[in-house]
């Protein structure tokens, strides 16, 4: 071996030893922040509690107003952990799948799929358990999802980033219109979808959170154990067929992981849009484009995000509340621009 090739092996692993200690770091922070942001949510709301009632609470207490606002605040920090590290790791799956940065659950349409569904099935068939909402839900999702990939693909060129991204923009303002049209002669239901459509986590409880719990968790398996098929399809079809990945399996499976978060998260909190297209973005300029790294991280950052928006939101409105779907979508929507702007449209 030369003197230059081993001063360029150094060389490498020197840089490799630079990147894993900077995620290493990176993680460090963002788990630490978690922290922060958890011990806020919990402490923060319209009403102020003193540290010794927190304790109280926490071990169970419910005997004053304080204590029980408290025992109400932690099954909704657990949601939003659980419903934004969800749509964080689906934005990246998804991003990752179609090779499109502007790939996201609601933009997608695959939000506004499962919304449709869950919305049919109150209105028409009087659906009212959460297992009919969680299965109604992760249908329209599947279904959103299969009929914008299915458009994007016609034509020459097949399924490019831009005709995905126009096809699930088209595809989520008419299934919008359909849920207006479907809950309109409801007067009876329309109050109630309304405020589940805006997304949120206000409400939260056990009884709410733990029957998609096993949806979440196949979720979250199928889609991580999907790092190194992503890895393959970045490099291209023709490349990850001449590496031994079976392209078309490796799509469908990982977006079997997001459609199962999507349509679980969506059940539960209605649709909350844009977490799933800032936060791999984000994360990407951290630690880079390997999905082992993105997708946890993208997980964590997704859960980390929401939970800030919701503490943001009960802040900003005192005495009221500000549900996270509306933080999220004015946090999101210049981001989304920004994107738009920075990346070149025959590159999309």
């Amino acid at each position: 071996m030369t003197v230059v090739s081993v001063k360029a092996l150094a060389s490498v692993h020197r840089s490799v030893a630079r990147s894993r200690r900077s995620r290493g770091l990176w993680l460090a922070l963002l788990i630490a922040a978690l922290v922060v942001l958890t011990i806020l949510s919990v402490t923060i709301g319209t009403r102020d509690v003193a540290w010794a009632e927190i304790a109280a609470a926490l071990g169970g207490a419910q005997e004053t107003i304080g204590q029980a606002a408290i025992a109400l605040r932690v099954p909704r920090t657990l949601l939003a952990l659980l419903a934004g590290a969800a749509l964080g790791l689906a934005g990246a799956i998804m991003q990752g799948v179609t090779r499109n940065p502007l790939a996201d659950p609601g933009i997608l349409g695959v939000n506004m799929g499962a919304s449709l569904a869950v919305v049919i099935g109150v209105a028409w068939f009087g659906m009212a358990s959460a297992q009919a909402y969680i299965w109604s839900a992760i249908a329209g999702a599947a279904g959103a999802a299969l009929f914008v990939y299915t458009i994007g693909s016609l034509g020459r060129g097949g399924a490019t980033p831009l005709k995905l991204a126009l096809a699930g923009a088209a595809t989520s303002v008419a299934f919008s219109s359909l849920v207006i049209a479907v809950v309109l002669p409801r007067g009876d239901i329309a109050g109630g979808i309304h405020a589940w459509q805006i997304g949120g986590v206000g409400g939260a409880t056990y009884d709410r959170v733990l029957p998609v719990l096993p949806f979440l968790g196949i979720g979250f398996a199928i889609s991580l154990l999907s790092a190194r098929k992503l890895n393959s399809l970045a490099l291209g079809d023709d490349v990850a067929a001449g590496l031994g990945e079976h392209v078309a399996a490796a799509r469908a499976v990982a977006s079997c992981g997001a459609i199962l978060l999507c349509g679980a998260t969506t059940a539960i909190c209605g649709p909350i849009g844009f977490i799933g297209l800032m936060v791999p973005h984000l994360c990407r300029v951290l630690i880079g484009v390997d999905h082992r790294w993105l997708l946890p991280f993208s997980a964590l950052g997704g859960a980390a995000l929401l939970l800030a928006a919701d503490i943001l939101g009960r802040i900003v409105a005192r005495p009221g509340e500000l549900d996270v779907g509306i933080i999220t979508a004015l946090i999101g929507a210049p981001f989304f621009i920004l994107i738009v702007r920075r990346q070149r449209v025959r590159e999309l």
